[in-house]
């Protein structure tokens, strides 16, 4: 489903200029913009940045995105004739993130150049600006040793760049630098992303994350001590109280009465899952088979701003749900395959099954974390989300008691 792509224009102090006539762009995804770029350049002979979705419609409901989409972008030169006047309000959110205002992306770029200068490979041609929306803003830089990769987050996930540097390991991206603000500055990973992995890369993938979690057993404070969230028994009880409460209006009456039952039984859950034997260590918190890059000597794992402390088979259900069903029971005994051999005398077959309903209300805890820190216009990315996980936690609750 195409885009059809208006950018409203200001200045780097702010100043609307006006608007550009709407274009079409192939690609459907909101936050991919370097095809917007490149079109605006090619119709118009302007450079812009774009900074934020002011609007959509028509889009796809299932998904696909696509439709109307509008956004706000900063332009470098003079306006083109083809500029209309826009009179509708721009109004300020104090949630608006750093490279969604005039100047942030400029800014971001800015400490990535200093970083390569003093690793002593300057960038040799202009960045390109390759994504942007609420959860992060990513731009390729061309040096004269290949490419680099700049990636700013939010606030909740700044402790991103300190957790890399921390695992540093071959199946994590090099790691260039980063600062506390959530920018990292990463080498290129050649390779290929797995979103359509063949099967038998499934086992190698579970095997190379549950290997690093395995080691980082004995790490859990010095994650904790660089940002990342608390998924332990204690802290989670709050978090997912406070979903359910929070979040649930949307559900029906049963629905609720089903979570509620799982929040009030959390604390014999977990400490059931204790007895399992699996040790707590970092949970990489979005491991799916598209954050995976194939490369000549493997995987190597991408995304790390959902890392947290838990359960590390808090991993297993969204990996297994990104599966096809058939795909799913092979996949489940290699986690218990191998946490069996990373944990021995564990019951991990045991751990799995307690976990499935712990596992969808951080999900839910997870997306209401984005909805608190994120403005309003880049709300409706997720707004559906927490509603849609507190359902399938309910359900799956359900199921287990059958």
């Amino acid at each position: 489903m195409d885009r059809l792509v208006t950018l409203v224009l200001m200045r780097s102090d702010g100043t609307v200029l006006g608007a550009l006539p709407t274009f079409t762009a192939t690609t459907p995804w909101w936050p991919d913009v370097a095809e917007v770029v490149e079109t605006c350049r090619a119709i118009h002979g302007i450079d812009v940045t774009i900074l934020r979705l002011l609007d959509v419609a028509d889009f796809d409901p299932r998904g696909g995105m696509g439709g109307k989409v509008i956004y706000v972008a900063e332009l470098h030169g003079a306006a083109p004739a083809a500029t209309t006047p826009w009179s509708a309000a721009l109004p300020d959110d104090p949630l608006r993130a750093r490279w969604a205002r005039p100047g942030g992306p400029a800014r971001d770029v800015a400490w990535a150049d200093e970083q390569l200068i003093a690793a002593g490979r300057p960038r040799e041609r202009p960045a390109v600006q390759m994504k942007t929306w609420n959860l992060s803003s990513i731009w390729r830089l061309p040096t004269a040793h290949g490419d680099v990769w700049l990636k700013a987050v939010p606030p909740f996930f700044a402790h991103e760049g300190a957790v890399i540097h921390a695992l540093a390991a071959p199946t994590l991206p090099p790691l260039i630098a980063f600062d506390e603000l959530g920018r990292t500055l990463l080498e290129d990973v050649r390779g290929v992303d797995q979103y359509e992995a063949p099967t038998d890369r499934h086992a190698v993938m579970i095997d190379a994350l549950v290997a690093l979690q395995a080691g980082a057993v004995g790490r859990v404070d010095e994650i904790l001590a660089a940002g990342a969230p608390d998924w332990r028994a204690a802290p989670f009880g709050v978090a997912a109280a406070d979903v359910v409460e929070r979040g649930g209006g949307e559900l029906g009456l049963d629905e609720r009465r089903v979570l509620d039952r799982l929040v009030a039984g959390l604390d014999d859950r977990f400490r059931a899952l204790a007895e399992c034997g699996i040790p707590d260590t970092f949970v990489h918190g979005d491991f799916h088979t598209g954050n995976v890059r194939w490369t000549e000597t493997g995987p190597v794992i991408f995304d790390w701003g959902d890392c947290g402390i838990g359960n590390p088979l808090l991993d297993l259900p969204p990996f297994d749900r990104n599966l096809d069903a058939e795909h799913r029971p092979t996949a489940r005994a290699r986690w218990i395959e191998q946490w069996t051999a990373h944990a021995p005398g564990s019951d991990a077959a045991k751990a799995v099954a307690l976990i499935e309903p712990i596992a969808t209300l951080r999900l839910a805890i997870i997306y209401q974390r984005f909805l608190d820190g994120i403005e309003q216009t880049e709300r409706r990315y997720h707004e559906a989300d927490v509603p849609q996980q507190l359902r399938d936690a309910a359900r799956r609750a359900t199921e287990e008691r059958r």
